[in-house]
């Protein structure tokens, strides 16, 4: 290739990563530092939102429903910090930032799930637009993306659960 061909070409970044290569060009990277970083704020934002209402929970199924619930918050804070060693790895600088904490002032059961189905909700999207990004450019980002969206396909269809009627089969809807 002349020289004025290589000027022409947009520059791609390789970062040796466990033997294979990362080829995205600037655009690319900045795109998946910056949806990464909005995927550690949406987990972050999870980790008080799960710890916030495993403190609301009473009545008698208190116990396994502030487990279940801090046990979720535990699971945010792990997203979020993967989340972050990528944006590093990728030389950005983790998001110090926490996503949108909405107070309802509800917190019913029902109310606390349907909260929590509608957060979960947005970070399968972040997730799902880092595999956008990654396809075809990324193995690392792009298994990582897939391993997480399977993860939180499971925990959606876990609240959906939760959420219907005992005896209901049908997915509940709002």
């Amino acid at each position: 290739i002349s020289g004025k061909h290589l000027r022409k070409c947009k520059p791609v970044y390789t970062i040796k990563i466990f033997g294979g290569d990362l080829k995205m060009n600037e655009n690319e990277k900045q795109q998946a530092i910056e949806t990464l970083n909005r995927i550690m704020e949406l987990e972050l934002a999870g980790v008080v939102r799960y710890t916030h209402y495993a403190l609301m929970v009473y009545g008698y199924n208190r116990i396994p429903i502030v487990s279940w619930l801090k046990e979720n918050a535990d699971d945010s804070l792990d997203h979020a910090h993967k989340a972050g060693e990528i944006v590093t790895l990728l030389g950005g600088h983790p998001s110090l930032k926490i996503g949108a904490l909405l107070e309802t002032e509800k917190h019913d059961i029902g109310d606390i799930l349907r909260e929590s189905l509608e957060q979960e909700s947005s970070t399968l999207e972040a997730y799902y637009e880092l595999l956008r990004i990654s396809q075809g450019k990324s193995v690392l980002l792009e298994e990582y993306a897939r391993d997480m969206i399977v993860l939180e396909e499971h925990h959606l269809d876990e609240v959906n659960k939760m959420l219907r009627k005992p005896g209901e089969i049908k997915p509940f809807e709002e």
